[in-house]
């Protein structure tokens, strides 16, 4: 492993502190009795309160003058400024822990517990004076400085900005440290969460568990994540759905369950879709699917209200106004809205030529239903960016949805569509086990054409409906899109903390032809990796006088008998 001069110093700060008797990772523990923003926010309130302070966090800057030193600690609720003075830390002769331990041993990124008590700077800054402290961890590798200036309008901006996507979500830790603002989506995400949990608890529903190993995947058409399991030498599925299990429990009795599950597909990745995501589904026995719209808009509404105190949501360039109620069409009335094109009575063969006059693509294993599904996802549901219902859809999109009471050829369905995309789906639940027989031999015959998304047949679920299942209403809502509305979020890998990545390049990343194609002189890539750059979008991240100046000032600490690059060849490096 190619360490940079950053890398190698902190290992031999290290080895110095436990030369002194230190451990850089102690195991007792650290009693804290406050927090970076309770002290911004009460101290000026409540002096006598903050006269023993004990506090951790990580040293994110810091300014040493000879026998006194500012620094700023930063904790899971922000940053506080931090003062040490030589003779209060060691107030005897000995004065190694801060000459030698503070000043010389400890680097930011390294986190320390301090004691102390609060006072107010001449400038006015609230911080806590230090009359000891102790190591709880040497970090080892230096954290991306995140520099800050304000400008004469007061606007804040960030310099040498860890801003990278593809680094960000690989090292969701640095990011969560370097642009802390990120937390306060997470945060939203499990607020959300906890808000529908709530008004589902509060309408006595039960929160359940099933299996997320399946002999049987279904519930949904996606293709599966496969896997075999030795001690019963059969194939089990992650599960793509959990629908057919929670229809079980309706039928052993339960009246209201849900579960928050986490569900696998196989299938493509994109700003929108993750390999594993999550979904709350819902199913209500003696409920059909206009009573859930109901439901769905008033859960929603709530969830906006106590993440926002308002139901009115900027996304992007919009505002999206959650109150109630929201818009709703049939599938035929919105493609009818959108094309001009009334595709209510085509058959299979009309749709296709419609899909070649719209423009809209296709191939030969899509069915009638695939192919009105097509052409609403290409013409409609980019149209809608108000929380819209889409419902009665044709019987072919929906193997596990009833039938339309009075429209023949449609089921009752629908789809929640907010910013252009689904955030809810929802049937008055197919509960006629000879008519879910049907469906189901149905989508065996177009998974024999080709379609690897069609369904299996579950022996097992319909001997639960010939028991019998009552009138029930499903639901399942995507979290992961529900958050990326509520949180501003461009993209899904935003709202997942550690979203699937392509695998990373040995050796951290660092191509070497990657650089020598940009005009990177070989014997300089040395220099390029003892600064500790490990890729192509790393470096072109720093400004261009920087990376200069620490290129030439390594190549001359390397004694090394190479030129030295020009600021212009630096400048063409990262343009």
């Amino acid at each position: 492993m190619q360490l940079s001069e950053q890398e190698l110093q902190r290992r031999k700060s290290k080895k110095d502190l436990e030369d002194l008797g230190i451990n850089p990772y102690p195991a007792e523990l650290f009693e804290v009795n406050a927090s970076a923003k309770e002290i911004h926010e009460n101290y000026e309130r409540h002096k006598s309160d903050y006269r023993d302070i004990s506090l951790a966090g990580r040293i994110m800057s810091r300014r040493v003058m000879g026998n006194a030193a500012f620094a700023e600690l930063q904790d899971e609720t922000g940053r506080i400024q931090v003062y040490f003075r030589r003779d209060d830390i060691c107030p005897g002769e000995d004065k190694t822990l801060y000459n030698t331990v503070f000043k010389r041993l400890l680097d930011i990124g390294d986190i320390i517990g301090v004691k102390g008590y609060g006072f107010t700077t001449q400038t006015g800054e609230i911080s806590i004076h230090v009359t000891s402290f102790k190591v709880l961890t040497k970090s080892l590798r230096p954290l991306p400085v995140v520099k800050e200036t304000t400008n004469e309008d007061g606007s804040v901006v960030k310099h040498d900005a860890f801003t990278d996507h593809e680094q960000r979500y690989r090292m969701r830790y640095v990011d969560l440290i370097v642009n802390p603002e990120v937390r306060d989506t997470f945060i939203k995400r499990t607020q959300l969460v906890n808000s529908m949990r709530q008004y589902l608890n509060n309408k006595a529903y039960l929160e359940v568990e099933t299996p997320i190993l399946q002999p049987l995947y279904g519930g949904a058409a996606a293709r599966p994540f496969k896997t075999h399991h030795n001690t019963l030498d059969m194939t089990l599925y992650l599960r793509i759905a959990n629908e057919l299990y929670l229809k079980r429990l309706i039928v052993g009795g339960f009246n209201g369950v849900y579960e928050f599950s986490k569900d696998f597909r196989n299938e493509g990745m994109s700003r929108f879709h993750n390999p594993e995501f999550t979904q709350v589904e819902l199913y209500v026995a003696y409920k059909d699917y206009y009573w859930m719209m109901d439901l769905v808009e008033e859960m929603i509404e709530k969830v906006a209200l106590d993440l926002h105190g308002t139901t009115q949501v900027k996304v992007g360039e919009n505002i999206i106004d959650f109150k109630r109620p929201w818009k709703r069409f049939t599938m035929f009335e919105a493609i009818q809205h959108f094309t001009g094109v009334d595709i209510s009575k085509m058959d299979e063969q009309q749709l296709r030529d419609t899909c070649k006059s719209l423009n809209v693509p296709m191939d030969p294993s899509m069915g009638k239903g695939k192919l009105i599904d097509q052409i609403f996802g290409e013409k409609c549901e980019h149209e809608l960016i108000q929380p819209t219902f889409i419902t009665d859809y044709p019987i072919e999109m929906s193997p596990l949805a009833k039938k339309h009471r009075s429209v023949p050829g449609l089921v009752e369905r629908f789809e929640a569509i907010c910013n252009r995309k689904e955030i809810a789906n929802s049937f008055s639940e197919l509960n006629d086990p000879i008519d879910q027989r049907e469906r189901f031999e149905e989508q065996l015959e177009l998974g024999k054409r080709g379609d690897e998304e069609a369904m299996t047949l579950d022996e097992d679920f319909l001997r639960a409906l010939e028991f019998g299942m009552p009138p029930t209403a499903g639901l399942g809502i995507g979290i992961d899109r529900l958050s990326m509305i509520m949180t501003n979020s461009a993209s899904i890998q935003d709202v997942l903390f550690f979203p699937q990545m392509k695998p990373e390049k040995q050796g951290g990343g660092f191509d070497e032809k990657e650089f020598l194609a940009i005009g990177v002189r070989e014997d300089l890539i040395p220099v390029l990796q003892k600064l500790g750059i490990q890729s192509l979008t790393q470096m072109k991240e720093m400004k261009a006088s920087k990376l200069f100046n620490d290129v030439c000032g390594m190549r001359k600490k390397m004694k090394l008998e190479i030129p030295n690059p020009t600021l212009q060849d630096v400048e063409g490096w990262i343009a």
